[in-house]
């Protein structure tokens, strides 16, 4: 009798044993909706007092800048300059990972006008990303003039335009960071071939690119920049990415015009000198690729070889060319 009872006992014992566990999983079980659900609230909050923050953070100087407006690039006529105004160059992005500049900054004889910006060789379709941080101005077409374009106005007192771009992908009034994608490279409005047309200002008066970004290294010219009035500007800091040799902007440098910078190309070719070369570099000879044509013909057509338009482009010979690309031929 004595050993049945403790049989029963031992039993129910056990049976509790393995109850308790479940018990407490049904019951974790049924509470674990309500903590997804307090997890979600908490990241919708968290989420909503980080964007809070990145609104704050790209507030733009409304002592520099006192007008808002949307309908018009050249929004400032009658502004006063500050005396120096220091520019903060980090935390930055290039624009468009090319590496060619197609056309300078400064006056064109050709054309007979002043040309603000930097004309970088693209290809249709490659991503334009903002420069730095900041809120986007202006979103527009300009058939006879910058074709699709994007301004923006940045948190270091820069404003940025993006020209000829094939489509928008941002809007006004949206708060962008270093890097967010706002358009597609293109040739709309008066443009001869596939390109980004990049403009850097300060309240509204033009400052030359050049001075600011070296697109061949794909890097910033320094940490600041000081603008110090018309033309005029000091860079500050070395930056600790790629930099070419001999690339340092001296100080109080005014902007040299494409003229005075321009090297050889082939006259038959719409191609023109890229930015930053010296008059030392006048031997560098460019081509802009036609429709139709080979590393063979290329190299036919300036005397040279197939093995040696790959070592100075970084091709190799099963490379394919594109209507528009602009190679070098010595």
């Amino acid at each position: 009798m004595l050993k049945r009872l403790i049989r029963r006992t031992t039993a129910i014992c056990a049976f509790a044993t393995l109850a308790i566990p479940t018990t407490a999983q049904d019951l974790i079980a049924r509470q674990a909706p309500v903590d997804k659900k307090m997890r979600a609230i908490d990241s919708v909050a968290i989420q909503r007092l980080i964007q809070q923050e990145i609104i704050q953070d790209t507030e733009i100087d409304d002592e520099l800048y006192p007008d808002w407006e949307n309908s018009s690039i050249n929004l400032y006529s009658n502004v006063e300059l500050p005396k120096d105004y220091k520019i903060d160059l980090r935390h930055f992005c290039m624009p468009t990972t090319n590496r060619i500049v197609t056309s300078n900054y400064g006056y064109r004889r050709r054309f007979r006008r002043q040309h603000k910006g930097l004309d970088i060789n693209a290809y249709m379709g490659d991503t334009i990303r903002a420069a730095f941080d900041g809120k986007v101005r202006v979103v527009d077409n300009q058939p006879g003039g910058y074709g699709n374009v994007v301004v923006i106005r940045h948190n270091n007192g820069l404003e940025t335009v993006y020209g000829h771009l094939s489509r928008h992908l941002t809007a006004e009034g949206k708060t962008v960071k270093a890097g967010t994608p706002i358009g597609l490279a293109g040739r709309t409005g008066r443009s001869t071939g596939v390109h980004l047309h990049f403009e850097t200002r300060l309240l509204g008066e033009y400052i030359d690119p050049a001075k600011l970004f070296d697109f061949e290294a794909q890097d910033v010219t320094g940490d600041f920049y000081v603008f110090r009035g018309r033309g005029r500007g000091t860079l500050i800091g070395s930056h600790s990415g790629r930099r070419n040799a001999g690339q340092e902007l001296a100080a109080n440098t005014t902007a040299t015009s494409a003229e005075e910078e321009e090297v050889s190309y082939n006259s038959s070719e719409d191609a023109a000198a890229p930015a930053g070369k010296a008059k030392s570099s006048a031997r560098t000879r460019f081509h802009k690729v036609r429709r139709g044509e080979t590393l063979y013909s290329i190299a036919k057509k300036h005397g040279t070889t197939v093995a040696n338009l790959c070592r100075i482009n970084g091709l190799s010979k099963r490379s394919k060319l594109r209507a528009g690309q602009v190679i070098k031929y010595s």
